[in-house]
């Protein structure tokens, strides 16, 4: 399995700017093996609904996440980020990650 990962727009890299380079290590380990691997274990993703899934990394003991979609098939596209504080994924972030879904389909050529 070899899929293409995608940015949309400046939203993942303002995220990634703000995290220290461990964590960012974490994050490209995620990536890598979402990018590579058939099935990912449910350690590093997890489906949330409207099609929107969760990157999951951890670094001591903090908790980051990266909402993505796939697109025919094999795109990911990455979109907001944040730091997990409650056991509960924030409803405002899910909303933004759907809200740029929407967005992002809507653009696409």
């Amino acid at each position: 399995m070899n899929r293409k990962i995608y940015f949309y727009k400046h939203y993942f890299k303002e995220f990634l700017s703000t995290l220290s380079e461990n964590v960012i290590e974490k994050i490209n380990y995620a990536l890598l093996l979402l990018e590579t691997q058939d099935k990912v274990s449910k350690k590093f993703v997890k489906y949330l609904r409207d099609d929107i899934f969760e990157l999951r990394a951890e670094y001591e003991s903090n908790i980051y996440r990266v909402f993505f979609i796939f697109d025919e098939g094999n795109i990911v596209v990455l979109f907001n980020g944040f730091q997990k504080k409650t056991q509960k994924t924030p409803e405002k972030e899910l909303k933004k990650a759907i809200k740029l879904k929407e967005e992002y389909y809507a653009t696409k050529p």
